[in-house]
């Protein structure tokens, strides 16, 4: 019996955050994965070249002035949040690369998608497919909304922008939830390129980070990289 067709899950922003951030776009890889420990070629990568190459570049240019930073730290504060207390991922890699703590050691696929977020300035987040339910709305958190982000604890989500399913919150530009983690357990993975500036830089954002996933993880994709906008 031949397997299933892959069905691409429906995500869409809703009418709000589209008005507060015209330019949003979600890039979007769908890939069936084969988690491992982290790798040594990518830390290789990550150590010898990468980080001398952004170390290098922070000497000269403010963080802030970085493509898809500044876009991404404006739609933060278009949506109520503010992007000084609560930075966006990418961001808060650079800052630790700058900081000379080095990046966290956490499998391949988690490990794969930090780089890809170094490498191209936008946020990135990989989903467990299966532990997400129906169809998934990028908005803006309620007021009382939380979840457990990874590494932080509870995260007050009011004013965030989201990504919400049937079963709520579960992942955003600045920390992603535990509910929806990717561990040794995953097989389906969801990544998702959080853009604000339009489709352009996106879309040259995905064409990176799949040759980045391919390199440093074991994944195949299930359908073609997608863009999603208004």
């Amino acid at each position: 019996m031949t397997a299933a067709p892959f069905v691409r899950p429906v995500i869409r922003p809703d009418a709000d955050i589209l008005a507060r951030v015209p330019g949003l776009c979600l890039g979007l890889m769908a890939h069936e994965v084969e988690v491992e420990p982290s790798r040594p070629d990518c830390r290789d990568y990550l150590d010898n070249d990468l980080s001398p190459r952004l170390l290098a570049r922070m000497e000269q240019e403010p963080l802030a002035q970085w493509p898809n930073l500044g876009p991404s730290r404006a739609a933060c504060k278009a949506c109520g949040k503010d992007p000084g207390r609560y930075r966006i991922s990418s961001e808060a890699l650079y800052r630790r690369l700058k900081q000379g703590k080095g990046l966290y050691a956490i499998n391949s696929v988690v490990d794969a998608n930090n780089v890809a977020s170094l490498e191209t300035g936008f946020s990135l987040g990989s989903y467990t497919l299966t532990s997400l339910q129906g169809d998934i709305v990028f908005r803006r958190g309620q007021a009382g909304e939380t979840y457990e982000g990874i590494g932080k604890g509870g995260l007050n989500l009011e004013h965030l922008p989201l990504l919400a399913d049937a079963l709520g919150p579960f992942g955003s530009p600045v920390s992603d939830s535990t509910r929806a983690l990717v561990d040794e357990r995953t097989r389906l993975c969801l990544t998702v390129i959080y853009g604000f500036d339009g489709k352009a830089p996106v879309e040259a954002a995905l064409r990176t980070s799949a040759v980045l996933f391919a390199r440093f993880c074991r994944c195949r994709p299930l359908c073609e990289p997608w863009c999603v906008q208004g």
